[in-house]
């Protein structure tokens, strides 16, 4: 049987585009990395909206249970949405912001409530 040594040096593969020869001329390869970046999620406003026979006393209390906002801030919006037609509640993802509707929506229902609450793309 015949020998089968390679006959010379082993051969080196070429280097794929993303890899190039450094300014002297030597042998090393440099890699570059692209960074990747993700984009923030698309946020929505939950909006709160008037209407002739909510309590005005529910609606801060649902700003406050499911927003987390303190009683001023709280007033501040059940007075916007009351002379205004409507109030932004907050600014969340959508998941969030769907989810907040649900449960305001929900807690307004259980109580006997009008209540509408609403998301738009902020």
């Amino acid at each position: 049987m015949p020998d089968e040594t390679p006959s010379g040096p082993p051969q080196m593969p070429p280097l794929p585009p993303d890899r190039r020869r450094d300014r002297d001329g030597g042998g090393a390869a440099v890699v570059e990395r692209k960074k990747a970046r993700t984009k923030p999620p698309a946020l929505y406003q939950v909006v709160m909206l008037n209407d002739d026979y909510t309590p005005m006393e529910f609606v801060v209390m649902m700003l406050q249970q499911y927003f987390q906002h303190g009683l001023d801030t709280a007033t501040h919006i059940m007075l916007k949405i009351h002379h205004e037609g409507r109030g932004v509640c907050g600014v969340y993802p959508k998941d969030i912001a769907a989810t907040k509707v649900e449960l305001v929506l929900a807690a307004a229902r259980r109580d006997g409530h009008p209540l509408q609450c609403i998301m738009e793309a902020a």
